[in-house]
């Protein structure tokens, strides 16, 4: 590779000698002679190029302090305070957007913020789903936070399993290795909050609770009748009442959850009745 600088003036300075490009091409400075880079261009640095200079000087980080870095290149300096070397080499490479993690995982069909961390995000990128199927739904709106935090508001009327794609204005762009968003309708209620039904003291029980999607069902505060079972799978509530003393309201609620972990509760109540006992009677 054919590297060129180009230069304004030579000032003189101690003698040295400045290789430029990589095929070691040499400039001699006469004695007493400097290089003055002021408004100065560097050519021929495309893609991974390079270009080095290279002085015997022994002044620690001189060459360094005398040059500049444009926009797009960088300065690497070895052996300072040596036979210093510096390197210009183009950072203009691709970099490339990154997918971390999100946040949720699991959404409704309803428009909702989803939280996306990763590395090298540029304002403002474009954000799409990509459902499993291979159909392509752009985010409503994307917020820029930092190059690492990123909120996509999604509304996605399809249930499905979707990979995320983030493109940064310079036409960089990653998508998920796997599919990280999800997106299911939650568990909905059939059965009315409320009241189950009464059951005599002693008496068997059998009520049902249910909610679309719901693979598993919970009693996640307060409680039922003594001997009362709720079955995890069905909603099937089952068994002969034991334990009451008296007329008794029993106030629960019972959380439904759906194969992708979202949840609903409800509140239910089962009343146990007793009879009179002990009764006068008259003839």
């Amino acid at each position: 590779m054919t590297s060129t600088l180009k230069v304004n003036t030579i000032k003189k300075q101690s003698g040295s000698s400045i290789t430029i490009g990589e095929s070691g091409t040499t400039v001699d400075i006469p004695a007493g002679a400097t290089l003055d880079t002021t408004g100065a261009t560097v050519t021929g640095i495309t893609g991974d190029g390079k270009l080095l200079i290279s002085a015997q000087d022994t002044t620690r980080n001189y060459l360094q302090s005398k040059i500049v870095a444009g926009t797009n290149i960088t300065i690497t300096l070895n052996n300072a305070g040596g036979n210093e070397t510096i390197t210009f080499a183009s950072s203009a490479a691709e970099v490339k957007p990154t997918i971390g993690s999100i946040n949720p995982s699991v959404i409704t069909n309803a428009q909702t913020n989803v939280t996306i961390t990763g590395t090298n995000f540029v304002s403002v990128p474009i954000v799409e789903a990509i459902n499993s199927t291979g159909s392509i739904t752009s985010a409503d709106s994307v917020t820029f936070t930092s190059a690492t935090t990123l909120v996509a508001a999604f509304t996605l009327p399809v249930d499905g399993t979707y990979f995320l794609r983030i493109e940064n204005n310079d036409g960089n762009a990653v998508r998920s290795g796997t599919a990280l968003l999800t997106v299911s309708d939650a568990p909905a209620w059939v059965t009315a909050a409320g009241s189950l039904g009464n059951v005599a003291s002693g008496g068997t029980m059998n009520f049902t609770v249910s909610a679309t999607n719901a693979t598993a069902y919970a009693v996640t505060s307060g409680s039922m009748p003594g001997g009362a079972s709720l079955n995890s799978s069905t909603g099937a509530i089952t068994g002969t009442e034991s334990g009451s003393t008296g007329t008794t309201t029993y106030n629960f609620t019972i959380t439904a959850t759906d194969a992708e972990g979202q949840t609903a509760a409800r509140a239910f109540s089962i009343s146990v009745s007793h009879g009179i006992q002990n009764a006068m009677r008259f003839s």
